[in-house]
């Protein structure tokens, strides 16, 4: 790791490192946000750039006013940004700017244009956003994960022999949101190659924390498509991210039309804009792309690779301080982002869940975090056979992990604040699952310290 890389510097740009937060005994402790897998916060330095910006905020695209005409450039500016940051070939891709990877993988399934016969091959650990807008399009087809969760590349390959040449796209995570595990993207690149399909990469939990090369379209390596949110890198200001060749965008009708996608309309023709403005309908949200382009040059200047090495410290740390918890179940083995899930023999996850933050303000995630599927395949839970698609499902019966996420701002002292509560919650499961009783109001565990039901109240928050 440089020694020009401080997790104490970053930390100090990071808002709301420092928060307070009620627990039990009506005190009150530093918050740990172990929860970057799905949001991370923002940083205070682009949040000064951005409130210098707003003074010039105007909409973009035709207006005449200096305002718009400034507004206008640094957004078609923030698009080569962002793409330089995964290193895309920008003279044949295209970036579109949209609200998060979920939105922006939906677009893609749209604008593939699949015919009866194709085939997409994605895998069972698989995000609902990297499964579901498929199965609405084409034929979808899973690798199989071992009995580890990690990839199984022989599966791929030969999924990718049986259905040659019907296989249109693979789409594989470059990291679980559930395990951490990184995929050897490479590989699966050169392999979907191989056999005459494109290639997408599901970068959300990837793109905060290593580095990410496109290659060149000749390159056998080329991710012909790539999709990321600006929330879970530090820009959570409604702007997500997807790339990919512009031949493909050019062919047929954009997915959503309206304002801003056309270039000359009249009662019987259309004539659509350039990319990527005929696939951005709508006013553009250019704050969002302003504050996400700020962020990432902000990254770079930092050097990702400083990022990946001190999250690997951190992550090993705290494996190796979780596997001392008596009962502790660990799902997942490395190569592995920071994210790392886990159960406790006693206590039903989404219950610990709230034990960790009503006793020591520690903020981390329960269930199944998306990806359904995965989830049980890892606690080997079987689908229950009476479930249709008009069946509802008691929340409470669902099955399900606690996960823990780490960022550059995390530290060790947070990570022993985690296995200190940890232990003791091991040592007594009895006394803190009376603490903390289900209530079917709610539809959650709750602390029964009347002083905790209504804790926002005490920060005047607008609720």
């Amino acid at each position: 790791m440089s020694a020009g890389f401080s997790y104490k510097t970053f930390r100090r740009e990071v808002l709301g490192a420092d928060l307070l937060v009620p627990i039990t005994r009506g005190k009150q402790v530093p918050y740990i946000h172990f929860d970057n897998a799905a949001s991370t916060p923002a940083l205070k330095p682009i949040m000064e750039q951005m409130m210098e910006f707003l003074a010039w905020y105007s909409g973009v695209h035709r207006g005449t006013g200096h305002k718009s005409i400034l507004c206008s450039q640094v957004y078609e500016k923030c698009h080569t940004q962002i793409g330089q940051f995964v290193q895309a070939d920008l003279e044949h891709d295209t970036v579109i700017l949209v609200k998060n990877t979920t939105e922006a993988i939906n677009k893609l399934a749209c604008r593939l244009n699949f015919s009866a016969d194709d085939v997409v091959i994605t895998s069972e650990m698989e995000h609902h956003s990297n499964d579901l807008p498929w199965r609405r399009h084409a034929r979808v087809v899973y690798t199989r994960v071992d009995e580890k969760g990690l990839l199984d590349y022989k599966h791929l390959e030969k999924l990718l022999q049986q259905y040659y040449p019907h296989v249109k796209l693979v789409t594989i995570t470059g990291a679980s949101n559930v395990t951490g595990h990184l995929n050897d993207l490479d590989f699966i690149a050169r392999l979907a190659h191989e056999y005459n399909a494109e290639f997408m990469v599901d970068a959300a939990q990837l793109a905060p924390h290593h580095a990410i090369n496109m290659h060149p379209h000749y390159d056998s390596r080329h991710i012909d498509y790539l999709a990321f949110s600006g929330h879970k890198i530090y820009a959570p200001f409604g702007t997500g991210v997807l790339i990919g060749p512009k031949n493909t965008f050019l062919q047929g009708e954009p997915d959503i039309i309206g304002g801003g996608t056309v270039n000359l309309v009249t009662p019987n023709l259309i004539t659509w804009a350039e990319l990527p403005d005929r696939e951005e309908a709508g006013s553009p949200n250019v704050m969002g792309a302003f504050i996400l382009a700020k962020t990432l040059e902000y990254l770079q200047a930092l050097n990702l690779q400083n990022i990946t090495a001190y999250e690997k410290i951190l992550t090993d740390y705290a494996l190796q301080r979780l596997q001392t918890i008596p009962g502790i179940i660990i799902y997942g083995v490395g190569p592995r982002l920071g994210v790392i899930s886990f159960n406790l023999e006693s206590i039903i996850h989404n219950q610990l869940g709230t034990m960790l933050s009503f006793e020591a303000g520690i903020g981390v995630r329960t269930g199944c975090f998306c990806a359904q599927h995965y989830v049980r395949k890892l606690l080997d839970e079987k689908t229950p056979s009476s479930l249709s698609n008009n069946n509802t499902y008691p929340m409470e019966n669902l099955p399900g992990m606690v996960r823990i996420s780490l960022a550059a701002y995390n530290t060790h002292n947070e990570i022993d604040r985690l296995i200190d509560i940890l232990k003791q919650i091991a040592d007594h499961p009895h006394y803190y699952r009376r603490k903390y009783p289900y209530s079917h109001i709610r539809g959650t565990y709750y602390p029964r310290d009347d002083n905790l039901q209504n804790w926002p109240a005490h920060y005047n928050l607008i609720i």
